[in-house]
């Protein structure tokens, strides 16, 4: 890469990254493209050499920041059995830490509300997102039927924890979203690992 597109790079980077911070911090709507760019440091004329439109950024913006936290906690996966894997990935996303650093973490309890408001380009950028952890969730869980859904209830029940732990914090349910969000999550994997328990129907 010579200088021009290095530098070309790291202003594209720059802009994703104040977008992100914007998105976590006011929404969407409420961001403008001179927001994106003074936190960037650049000049609004030089944002169309980067997008098309606002929307084009906004979309960008809810891959590339989703993906990356996701890539971060796949890559913490640890452990021979479903349940540690599952654990080392649910444990620091339903942390007292992530929540309360909304501005470093996930941006869907920020982002997911709007999206659902506004639309196109945002609801499908965020769609192949969450199909892409599904699926990489779905690869850390391992072999075995049912996995899928699996995957699909841990995803939406992280997302719901971390969201409603966010809402009321500050007070003692914030901490009771987190832990019981794991204690259930940890029941659902070693269930599955033990197979069923004494008792049930065949």
């Amino acid at each position: 890469m010579n200088q021009k597109a290095e530098k070309k790079q790291k202003s594209h980077d720059a802009i994703l990254a104040s977008a992100a911070a914007l998105l976590r911090e006011r929404g969407i709507k409420a961001s403008s493209v001179q927001d994106v760019m003074k936190g960037a440091g650049l000049t609004v004329g030089g944002f169309y050499g980067h997008f098309d439109s606002k929307e084009q950024l906004f979309a960008e913006t809810i891959r590339t920041t989703a993906s990356a936290l996701w890539i971060r906690l796949m890559n913490s996966a640890k452990g021979k059995s479903a349940r540690e894997r599952v654990r080392s990935v649910i444990g620091p996303y339903l942390s007292r830490t992530h929540r309360d650093h909304p501005e470093a973490g996930c941006l869907l309890p920020s982002a997911a509300p709007e999206v659902a408001r506004e639309g196109e380009p945002y609801r499908s950028a965020l769609s192949t997102e969450l199909g892409q952890f599904v699926s990489s969730l779905e690869g850390v869980l391992g072999p075995g039927s049912g996995r899928r859904e699996e995957a699909v209830g841990l995803v939406a029940l992280m997302y719901g924890a971390l969201s409603l732990s966010r809402a009321v914090d500050g007070t003692p349910l914030s901490d009771e979203f987190l832990r019981a969000a794991k204690a259930l999550a940890d029941r659902v994997v070693a269930e599955d690992e033990s197979g069923p328990t004494a008792g049930s129907e065949s």
